[in-house]
C-alpha cells in the first residue's frame, strides 16, 4: 500500500516565543483521511506546558514514557492489539 506523502513540514517560534507546528500529508486514496489529507496542527503559548510523549487511546489522552524506537513500536502495537482484540496484528 502506498505510504502517505508529504506536502507541509514546519516548525517556528514567533518573535513572542510561541510555537507553531503544522505537518500535512496527502493519503492514498481508501483510507479514513476527508480530502484525503491527514494533518497535525499545533499552537503553543509562550509559557504553556507541552503535553510531552502522550498518546490517545480510545479518546483519552495520556502521558507516555518513551524509552526507545523499538519499545515505542512493541507498545504501539499491543495497544492496536488490546483495542482490536486480534492477537496477531499487527504483525511485526
Amino acid at each position: 500500500m502506498p505510504r502517505a506523502t508529504p506536502i507541509l513540514q514546519e516548525k517556528a517560534i514567533d518573535e513572542a516565543g510561541n510555537i507553531v507546528e503544522l505537518a500535512i500529508w496527502r493519503v492514498p486514496v481508501g483510507l479514513r483521511y476527508r480530502g484525503r489529507v491527514r494533518y497535525r496542527l499545533a499552537f503553543i503559548r509562550r509559557g504553556e506546558r507541552s503535553p510531552g510523549d502522550h498518546r490517545h487511546v480510545r479518546g483519552v489522552q495520556e502521558s507516555y514514557a518513551f524509552v526507545d524506537v523499538d519499545r515505542l513500536i512493541a507498545d504501539f502495537v499491543a495497544d492496536v492489539r488490546h483495542v482490536t482484540g486480534a492477537r496477531t496484528w499487527p504483525e511485526r
